[in-house]
């Protein structure tokens, strides 16, 4: 079954439902006795200023409509230039631009980081000149971009404090002008309080004795004076209240600027210096680490020397130890050479009594061939006797 209440009801005219009364929101009514007390005082006039505002009021004359108009007009316009100037000096605030320089100086601050080399003693002698060079090389090229950066927030800096300076010439022209206004509105109701006290009771007496129309239209133009002049007094503590709420804003600012000032000036002083120290630190720390390691791998070296030249000395000791313990000739040696002279010997024995033998058998030989000599010369010298 259809709700009939959701249906869409298309018309030209309007829809017929019973009529509402709407509920009127009455507004308290605040007498006049409470809107004076409620005025604007003059407790923060000096005594001069007060002397000012009552020779003034005296001077204003609400039947000229011209002077209502102008009344206090150019303390409002101060207003509204002073609003404009803030607003365009914090339209032109690059605080954004701050804040990316100082993100730019921290992500160059963390990107210098110093590499680790490989170990060992030939890529130390290798490398190491290198790399103290790299590293020098990186520390140089992150300390320009330091530099460069450094230079941006200076630029800042002085531009904000600039701003700062400009924003006391603003607050100082707010509080004036907000004298001012209080002034201008403490003046339009002495006169007012003394036109309705006076003048307005009087034209009022005098139209009800006359009865005459102009005496009529006389209090009638006075209270539409009046009512008009009320308006305007309105109007300034409406600027008057802007102004009010000009001073925190004008501080608010500028103390906005002072934090941005002094965050930069802790970077200037505090952040960079540290950062350039920390680096200096960094690097010798990596020398040291690649003196440390260089040391290592010579001590090992050495170390490994020493352990080669004393297993070389202990070789060598044992060695010579073993031949200083030896005779000058091996007893196996002399043992052959014994051998050899022994059979030597033999053999030159043997020899000798062969040659013996063969110079005794000559020497019969010779004997036999002297005699045979001999023999065979006296025969044939018997012969030749013969």
């Amino acid at each position: 079954m259809e709700n009939n209440e959701d249906k869409i009801v298309l018309t030209l005219g309007a829809v017929e439902e019973e009529a509402k009364e709407e509920e009127v929101v009455q507004e308290p009514k605040v007498s006049e006795e409470e809107a004076r007390t409620a005025r604007v005082d003059d407790s923060s006039l000096s005594a001069e200023e007060k002397k000012m505002v009552e020779d003034f009021s005296k001077q204003i004359d609400i039947s000229q409509s011209s002077m209502i108009l102008q009344y206090g007009s150019a303390a409002q316009n101060k207003v509204a230039d002073f609003s404009d100037t803030v607003i365009k000096n914090v339209k032109t605030k690059d605080i954004d631009g701050v804040g990316d320089t100082l993100v730019d100086l921290v992500a160059e601050l963390k990107n210098f980081q110093l590499d680790e080399e490989e170990k060992g003693i030939s890529k130390w002698f290798k490398k190491g000149v290198n790399k103290v060079n790299n590293v020098q090389a990186k520390y140089e090229s992150a300390s320009k971009n330091v530099e460069k950066i450094v230079k941006i927030l200076e630029d800042h800096q002085i531009t904000l404090m600039k701003d700062i300076a400009i924003l006391d010439q603003l607050y100082a022209k707010n509080l004036q002008n907000f004298k001012e206004l209080t002034m201008y509105i403490l003046a339009g109701y002495k006169k007012l309080d003394e036109i309705k006290a006076t003048e307005l009771p009087a034209l009022q007496k005098k139209a009800a004795e006359t009865g005459l129309a102009e005496d009529a239209q006389a209090v009638n133009d006075l209270s539409n004076a009046i009512n008009r002049f009320e308006k305007k007094l309105h109007d300034l503590e409406l600027s008057r209240m802007v102004a009010i709420q000009m001073a925190p804003q004008i501080r608010l600012v500028q103390n906005n600027d002072t934090l941005m000032t002094e965050k930069i000036q802790s970077t200037l002083v505090n952040t960079i210096p540290l950062w350039k120290s920390q680096m200096l630190i960094a690097m010798g720390i990596s020398h040291s680490k690649e003196a440390i390691k260089a040391q290592n791998e010579v001590t090992e070296m050495t170390n490994k020397m020493l352990r080669q030249n004393a297993e070389n000395l202990k070789m060598a000791t044992i060695e010579t130890a073993k031949e200083s313990e030896r005779g000058i000739v091996d007893i196996e040696t002399l043992t052959e050479t014994n051998q050899k002279l022994i059979e030597t010997l033999d053999e030159v024995k043997r020899i000798q009594e062969d040659g013996r033998e063969k110079r005794a058998a000559a020497q019969v030989e010779l004997r036999r061939i002297e005699t045979e000599l001999q023999n065979k010369l006296t025969e044939a010298a018997e012969t030749y006797r013969k």
